[in-house]
């Protein structure tokens, strides 16, 4: 269908056909899926009618080609223009196949496996019957305390742009319209989710709009640039106004200035929340908001329909702006090839083949391979085969690994830790037992564990939070382990045996209890349906563990927020002749951060040669290349990331401490080095001035290489711009 097409499709409309295409319903609400019209609950105050759904313009988390094909035959049999219905759900890290949670992603540093992910996600659920991913979330996050820090990639806005680029690609392919195992990408959640006071779900955000441009923006603009279809409005404020009724962020900032002509949702319930919000005195006020801030789709809340016919008629709401909307919503479809093929890569027979096949499965493995990070490790990993190993702990043998928004992943069919250890030990050499509940603790438990680790060379325990302790409304104030689980492992350290410890988790965690009782951590967040295979390969040897950090881990919750790329202050802790105590500082515990942003561990060590400058001086037309050289110093091949960071001495406002500009994952044999090249350049150096200009200021930079954020190798340039 033509783009003439669509706008006599539009002008055939009457008005309360084109607010129906502005709702978004559950499956629940139609005809062909399991449970269609049967509508209780919240769901049945809605006043939603049989017309509206005859009429409206997708559903939320349909999936299942067999019930895809049901629902959307018996729409157009019913819909009098034939107008078919877009298939929306949360395909975040996979589908059926469950990749690790996107913060453990991050830690991979690997945009083509990133990538490759969300084709597989995407591929797995177009023959599922599905058009548009929720996904990525390029949220910045700085709060562990948040649950949803598991859907992003971590803390530094140009490492999250390169993923949501990633992510974005990898979804939509190069031809959304022809390839119909690709899904439209909708980025979210925009703006500024990852700053929510207190860490709380749903909560105040409060920034100068110079720091929202510098930090905040950057990723959601990045996955536009790659051509996300959809963008989805935050549950938060900014400057004291709800986004789903925010004109200037939506309309002026994202539609005006950005250019974004795409697909605008809410949040579901986003429209109607802007009562209790506080800036809407009923539903007629929110739907008016929210149509005027752009808002094309109102998920799950019934505003629009119910409000709009009334504020056309009375002159609140052009009809125009309406047509806006709708037409949007029909490119969309348009270039999903939905008019002409409606049912699009829905298909019965290629779905028993293509979803949780064994190639699907191998690439989840890979991934969670290089997303693990090892935090500690004192000569205790890699364990040897012949070795007894006591595998204790309430994660030995659970399934609870996918991690929040797994939505079809089958904790049956994950890869466990037990069996995996069993497959990969010498027969007979591998001993399980429970420990503890993750947030309970008995004798017997305790009993049957001790008995295990005495006969055990090694004790591995696998430790960590239930997926519901993370995620969306999973905030936490204690981001420690379970006492439960710090009482099992404090109990294991006294018997005298080396201790590892292996963590599934959503967040940064509060190590206190457990760095100083284990020999060995490794990191494994929540590793996917491949996890138990994954995790023992690291553990064996098999593999060599490259993940990096992307979040910092903060010694305790009293630092948060605590992050590589914060500014200085005017009394610094390492000022020379600073006075002691009236400087920047806590008297308890240090400023930085447990384990900083960028590192993790190998089987390996490496060296880094001093940077090498192709000149001291930047200019416009003149970039700086810095040459490094790695060396592997150890006994395996091991990966190395790379880092670059400058700083700019003397700017306009502020600047942080480091940036990160750059970086490149090496491998290397024993004994090998490489030389790593960076080409820095003025564009690299430019930020958002008080006035929201955009520019480098001349003078002074340093420049920083090294394994992370804090064990780096500086050297200095200028920039001149005469």
């Amino acid at each position: 269908m033509k783009d003439q097409q669509l706008t006599s499709l539009l002008n055939q409309m009457t008005l309360e056909e084109k607010i129906a295409q502005l709702q978004q319903l559950a499956a629940n609400f139609y005809e062909g899926a399991e449970e269609g019209g049967q509508i209780t609950g919240p769901m049945a105050s809605m006043g939603i009618t049989d017309h509206m759904i005859e009429n409206s313009g997708s559903v939320l988390g349909l999936s299942g080609a067999e019930q895809v094909i049901a629902v959307q035959e018996a729409h157009l049999r019913k819909n009098r223009l034939g107008i078919p219905l877009l298939m929306m759900a949360d395909i975040v890290h996979g589908f059926k196949t469950i990749f690790p949670v996107p913060l453990a992603i991050g830690c991979s540093w690997d945009m083509e496996r990133a990538e490759l992910s969300a084709e597989i996600a995407a591929k797995e659920a177009a023959v599922s019957g599905v058009h548009v991913t929720f996904a990525p979330m390029a949220d910045l996050v700085r709060d562990p305390r948040w649950g949803r820090v598991m859907e992003s990639t971590g803390e530094d806005p140009y490492l999250n742009g390169r993923f949501a680029r990633a992510f974005v690609r990898g979804f939509q392919g190069n031809d959304l319209t022809g390839d119909v195992s690709r899904l439209a990408a909708c980025v979210k959640h925009f703006a500024a989710y990852g700053l929510s006071e207190g860490g709380r779900d749903y909560n105040t955000v409060d920034l100068s709009e110079r720091q929202l441009r510098e930090y905040y923006l950057p990723a959601y603009r990045a996955a536009l640039d790659e051509g996300a279809e959809m963008v989805m409005t935050s549950f938060n404020t900014i400057d004291g106004i709800p986004i789903s009724g925010n004109v200037k962020l939506l309309r002026q900032l994202l539609r005006e200035e950005w250019g974004f002509d795409g697909v605008l949702i809410s949040d579901w319930g986003a429209v109607k929340e802007l009562i209790p919000h506080g800036v809407a005195e009923d539903e007629a006020e929110a739907a008016l908001k929210a149509i005027k801030a752009s808002v094309d789709i109102e998920m799950m809340t019934e505003c629009y329909v119910h409000q709009l016919p009334a504020l056309v008629a009375d002159g609140q709401v052009d009809e125009s702006i309406i047509d806006e909307a709708v037409l949007r919503i029909l490119k969309l479809k348009q270039r999903l090839g939905l008019f002409e093929n409606p049912l699009r890569g829905a298909d019965i027979e290629k779905e028993r083949e293509v979803i949780f096949c064994d190639a699907h499965r191998t690439a989840a493995r890979e991934l969670a391979v290089k997303s693990c990070v090892l935090l500690k490790n004192d000569q205790v990993l890699p364990l040897a085969t012949e070795q007894r190993i006591a595998l204790i702990g309430p994660f030995a043998n659970n399934g609870d690994i996918l991690g929040p928004w797994s939505w079809l992943g089958s904790t049956e069919e994950a890869s466990l830790l037990a069996p995996a250890f069993e497959a990969r030990a010498a027969a007979g050499k591998v001993t399980v037992a429970e420990g503890s509940g993750i947030e309970s603790f008995t004798e017997e438990q305790w009993l049957e564990a001790k008995a295990a680790a005495l006969e055990a060379d090694v004790i591995v325990l696998a430790l960590g939070e239930h997926s519901d302790m993370s995620g969306e409304a999973g905030s936490r104030s204690d981001i420690r382990l379970p006492e439960a689980q710090r009482e099992l492992l404090q109990r294991m350290k006294t018997l005298g045996k080396p201790v590892v410890v292996v963590l599934f988790n959503g967040r940064p965690l509060d190590l206190s209890g457990v760095i100083e009782n284990a020999d060995a951590i490794l990191e494994a967040w929540f590793p996917g349906s491949e996890g138990g295979a994954a995790i023992t390969s690291l553990l064996y040897g098999d593999e060599n563990p490259s993940g990096r950090l992307t979040m910092s881990f903060p010694v305790s919750v009293g630092q948060i927020p605590v992050y590589y790329n914060h500014f200085n202050t005017g009394r610094p802790l390492h000022a020379p002749g600073a006075d002691k105590r009236y400087v920047s500082q806590y008297l308890d515990i240090p400023n930085e951060p447990f384990l900083p942003f960028g590192f993790g561990l190998s089987y390996t060590t490496f060296s880094y040669s001093e940077p090498i400058l192709s000149g001291e001086i930047m200019t416009k037309d003149q970039p700086i290349k810095v040459t490094v050289t790695v060396t592997n110093t150890g006994n395996v091949q091991g990966e190395e990331v790379v880092q670059l960071y400058i700083r700019d001495i003397s700017g306009e406002v502020v600047r942080p401490m480091k940036e990160l500009k750059d970086f490149a994952k090496i491998s290397l044999s024993p004994g090998e080095s490489q030389e790593v090249s960076f080409t820095l350049t003025e564009e690299q150096l430019r930020y958002y001035h008080s006035d929201l200009s955009f520019s480098s200021d001349p003078g002074q930079f340093k420049l920083f290489v090294g394994p992370n954020s804090q064990e780096v190798k500086e050297r200095d340039f200028r920039l001149t711009l005469a």
